[in-house]
């Protein structure tokens, strides 16, 4: 069954085969409606509410986004392993760190979405004793002009057994309200910043330039799940 937008023929029109259009601020909780003027053919979108945009986003995605959601649990441990074979590897005493960690939950990879669409999504696997226990999803987004769809991975290493503790039993982890995450960087002589290294949580994202430290993942959410 195809999925049927509601609203006049301009605006199906719009969604469907739009190239260039000017965002406003969007509301993406809560808000009733949101402006976004578009320039086509001489005519003005007006007012596009909240809804109509969600549409629009899940219609795209898939042609911006080069990897299927769904992933079995053989794969995500696939995916996992050569995460974790590549932190060894790019990251400065990153065998030492994962041996002391109480476990680690590698996300990889990361995927940004395409033109326009500044969520993220990615699957993952948490590791305790080098072993399986759980499996994750990472959701998070910003609505803002984006080009081009975007990869990373994401390493959370739990260094004390409280902080994994909480993250296990929470419903639905948000990074930045469950609990503080310390994102660690590369220094000028490159070396691990140690300066963030004792605390209870410590994150590396790794791109495809080696390790990134110019964003945040506050206000990311991490959800256990049961894959096939």
């Amino acid at each position: 069954m195809g999925l049927k937008v509601k609203g006049d023929a301009e605006e199906r029109l719009f969604f469907l085969r739009f190239k260039r259009r000017s965002v406003g601020t969007l509301w993406p909780w809560g808000a009733e409606t949101s402006s976004l003027d578009c320039q086509r053919k001489g005519r003005t979108v007006k007012s596009l509410s909240v809804t109509r945009i969600v549409v629009y986003i899940f219609l795209t995605l898939p042609f911006f986004t080069p990897i299927s959601y769904a992933k079995s649990a053989r794969e995500i441990d696939a995916s996992v392993d050569t995460a974790l074979a590549l932190f060894n590897t790019e990251v400065p005493g990153g065998k030492e760190m994962l041996a002391k960690a109480k476990g680690v939950l590698v996300l990889a990879p990361v995927i940004r979405g395409g033109i326009g669409i500044g969520a993220e999504y990615g699957t993952g696997a948490l590791r305790i004793n080098r072993k399986t226990a759980d499996y994750y999803n990472i959701i998070s987004g910003s609505i803002g002009f984006q080009l081009g769809g975007q990869a990373k991975k994401m390493y959370l290493l739990f260094m004390e057994d409280n902080a994994l503790r909480d993250f296990r039993m929470s419903d639905g982890w948000k990074a930045g309200v469950d609990g503080s995450v310390a994102l660690i960087s590369i220094g000028a002589d490159g070396s691990v910043d140690t300066t963030k290294t004792n605390q209870p949580i410590i994150a590396f994202v790794l791109g495809q330039k080696g390790l990134m430290y110019n964003l945040t993942i506050e206000g990311s959410k991490f959800n256990k799940i049961k894959p096939d």
